[in-house]
């Protein structure tokens, strides 16, 4: 279903008029004008014919860095995509970005570089992208925070654009069992708690990871994936995808080809991310049990394509009447490959149709509809039907109250056997180090409420880590016991009763910020509430000092919004 438009050119024409005649390439500028002469140069002499800087140019967008696995395949894939791109007709221009993993980049600054990094790819797409006036781009993502800047990058481009899916690690074993980066994580926990010694947890570590891509869970990452597939903005039958396997391949080669075409027809990335589009993605988001960082991501998205909506309203909504149609590990015991095997997102939006806007257009140029009709059926044991779900609720809740007025996220698939109702005494600490000390001096008991807060991106600023807290919770056998409260950041991986996002967040001066030591926190998921007594008014908290940031962190903390709205970067209006 092509769009039979001609390609726009002439808006936001340079000074000196070096853009070509409407219906051409935007990066075609007109012979004889500096932009044409310095572009014909510099290009001529990294042996580019007259002819090829002619075709439409198309960036391929690289996170590859040698700090992480996740990213360790990614400059092969680019030559599988440059290939594609050029027997297409088009002139591929690789383009680096930064590539910030969740598991390395973490270990500065308490993680408070993470969410910071999606935006900075964001503006380094943008830069390159939009500096040279470039046709076209072919994403490759991968760890968790690429694929979302990628999605914000072509929502703030609004030029054609396909994401590649770098796809999911694959795991080792240990003492005769089946390990992964989940099972080391949660580890930590016991070696805290005296169960494991540090030998044992490094063997494991060595064990645990068997090839590239992204952690082999339900975690963000493979969320993101998942949702970017949902989104429309991928091939079909792209998440989840095993990394570097023969089907990722071909996944990537067609998005090279079909990217050229793209850039004929004048499908843009707003045609497809659309309000339909960010409420088909909230449904499988909720079928799957996805990550609760998707809800700031989503939201994230949306903001940067201008579109009139509050993502977090729209979860809380949908959730209402929504079910969980897989368990897929953290959830459950069923393996993110064992959803590829099934058919992956393309089965999960098959099961889903009557819940989904079928009008929405993809990358392709089809409809999910017309997707659907290929897709495979549901297997009923991985991935069940809408009229035979695995649970009655969604997999992700929006829980409000007095202490969460604005919402906060809490991941239900991954509760398991942690009680529904939960009311305790609070012990608060303004960073996990603090919690997980004190775990270790057994000074955090059942019943226990931790509030973990000031640290969200004002508070940090850059989201706080939170997530090896929980992990080494699990890890002590104290999950289904204590309940975590936080606006920290939270990883997919984490599971049990565990409250993310509160929204203000403290830093904002939300409620969360006048909690004491001893208060009673309440959390039910039936009444979906959460809520403090007493509840009292407490001056911002901030575990950072935002104040005297330098660098990169001082900038975000004088840009990013409220989480609520994505926590992109706005400058402020009166400025």
């Amino acid at each position: 279903m092509p769009i039979n438009r001609p390609i726009s050119t002439t808006a936001d024409a340079l000074p000196d008029n070096d853009r070509g005649q409407p219906g051409q390439l935007r990066s075609r500028f007109v012979p004889g004008t500096t932009r044409w002469a310095v572009r014909r140069a510099q290009w001529t002499a990294l042996g580019r014919s007259v002819e090829d800087q002619g075709r439409p140019q198309i960036a391929i967008v690289n996170t590859s860095s040698r700090l992480s696995v996740c990213f360790a395949h990614l400059d092969d894939i680019v030559d599988v995509v440059a290939e594609a791109i050029w027997e297409a007709g088009g002139l591929p221009l690789e383009i680096r970005t930064v590539a910030p993993s969740d598991f390395v980049t973490s270990a500065g600054r308490k993680a408070r570089y993470l969410l910071p990094t999606r935006d900075l790819i964001v503006n380094d797409v943008e830069a390159a992208v939009e500096g040279a006036v470039l046709d076209g781009m072919v994403c490759l993502s991968s760890c968790d925070k690429t694929a979302p800047a990628h999605l914000m990058a072509s929502a703030r481009l609004d030029i054609p654009s396909i994401l590649v899916i770098g796809g999911y690690q694959r795991g080792g074993t240990y003492a005769g069992c089946s390990v992964d980066i989940d099972t080391v994580y949660e580890s930590v926990g016991a070696v805290k708690a005296g169960e494991m010694t540090v030998d044992q947890l490094g063997d494991l570590a060595d064990a645990a990871i068997q090839g590239p891509g992204v952690c082999a869970g339900l975690a963000t990452a493979n969320t993101m994936h998942i949702l970017s597939e949902a989104l429309g903005m991928t091939m079909p039958g792209s998440a989840p995808i095993r990394a570097n396997s023969d089907r990722m391949r071909e996944r990537a080669a067609a998005a090279g080809t079909r990217i050229v075409e793209m850039v004929a027809e004048g499908l843009t990335a707003r045609k497809v991310l659309t309000k339909d589009a960010i409420e088909n993605a909230v449904e499988v988001a909720l079928a799957l049990g996805g990550s609760v960082n998707c809800i700031r991501h989503l939201a994230a998205v949306a903001n940067e394509a201008d579109l009139d909506m509050d993502v977090v309203a729209t979860f809380e909504e949908r959730a209402k009447s929504g079910v969980q149609l897989a368990a897929i590990r953290p959830n459950g015991t069923d393996q993110v490959w064992d959803l590829e095997r099934v058919g992956g997102t393309q089965a999960a939006m098959k099961a889903l149709l009557p819940r989904l806007h079928g009008t929405a257009l993809t990358v392709t140029g089809d409809t999910v509809m017309e997707r659907a009709e290929t897709a495979p059926q549901p297997d009923g044991e991985v991935l069940h039907e809408l009229s035979d779900p695995i649970r009655n609720e969604s997999g992700l809740l929006i829980l409000r109250g007095s202490l969460a007025p604005d919402g906060c996220i809490v991941k239900v698939a991954g509760v398991g056997n942690a009680r529904r109702q939960f009311s305790g005494s609070a012990k608060v600490f303004l960073g996990e180090d603090q919690a997980i000390m004190a775990l270790g001096n057994r000074e955090i008991t059942s019943g226990d409420v931790i509030v973990l807060r000031g640290m969200g991106p004002r508070g940090g600023p850059g989201t706080v880590f939170a997530a090896s807290f929980v992990a080494a919770l699990n890890g002590a056998g104290l999950g289904g016991q204590v309940a975590v409260v936080t606006d920290g950041e939270l990883s997919g991986l984490n599971h049990g009763l565990v409250v993310g996002q509160v929204m203000p967040e403290a830093a904002d001066g939300g409620p969360l910020a006048g909690v004491e030591p001893g208060d009673i926190i309440s959390i039910d998921l039936d009444s979906r509430t959460l809520d403090a007594d007493p509840i009292r008014q407490g001056a911002p908290v901030h575990s950072g000092t935002p104040g005297r940031e330098r660098g990169w962190l001082g900038q975000y903390a004088q840009l990013v919004g409220p989480i609520q709205q994505g926590a992109v970067l706005r400058r402020p209006i009166s400025q």
